[in-house]
């Protein structure tokens, strides 16, 4: 079980060996970044973006929570995390592509089908509740086709999740406006832990395909 005095004698290490290889790469960083990918990933401690995607640091903007989710555009009260996190992505570091990666064994997502945490309070998984509350309407139609339970129904709620914040990107007026005249293309995609496959969104037919 990895602890914090674990992570920090890895800290060491990457001093040693990841850092010092690529001093080049890290020098140029520190005049700022300019990645021209979003990742919108669950925080799951499985599915880490820069290590499925084999990537160096600063290629990708990296944004995680539970279940990969994006919230539809509002304006009203509260903190606006994802959506801060995502205005300054598009807007100010001009990324291309805004990639939704979704991921098989998601234990949100299992929540959300099986509404294990409806009617709790904050600190007793309310706030779960309230979050993957984003999925109801996506869930109804899971439910419909493939009841609450099983493997096929967690894979059917993981792909309509993806679809959701898909979705909800587009509610963004400067995600549409961007997306509209092809200065950015979103993406969908899940990531079978079981199998360590990456499959990708095909939007004109719905359909998940192995990349």
């Amino acid at each position: 079980m990895t602890r914090f005095a674990d992570l920090v004698r890895g800290y060491h290490r990457f001093r040693k060996n990841g850092w010092t290889a690529q001093r080049e790469r890290w020098a140029e960083l520190s005049h700022g970044q300019s990645p021209k990918v979003m990742i919108i990933a669950c925080s799951d401690s499985r599915v880490d973006p820069a290590q499925i995607f084999d990537v160096s640091p600063g290629e990708i903007f990296v944004v995680r929570n539970v279940a990969a989710l994006v919230p539809p555009y509002e304006t009203g009260g509260g903190y606006h995390g994802v959506s801060a996190a995502l205005e300054f992505a598009v807007t100010q570091l001009e990324v291309e592509e805004v990639v939704v990666m979704g991921h098989g064994l998601c234990g949100g997502c299992q929540a959300a089908l099986s509404a294990s945490f409806a009617g709790t309070q904050p600190g007793h998984g309310g706030f779960i509740a309230d979050w993957i509350g984003l999925l109801d309407k996506a869930r109804e139609a899971v439910v419909h086709n493939h009841g609450t339970e099983g493997e096929e129904a967690l894979h059917a709620m993981e792909h309509e999740a993806v679809k959701t914040s898909l979705s909800n990107l587009r509610s963004f007026p400067f995600v549409a406006e961007r997306e509209a005249d092809n200065r950015l293309a979103l993406r969908g995609s899940w990531f079978a832990i079981s199998s360590g496959k990456l499959h990708l969104l095909d939007e004109t037919n719905g359909d998940f395909q192995p990349a």
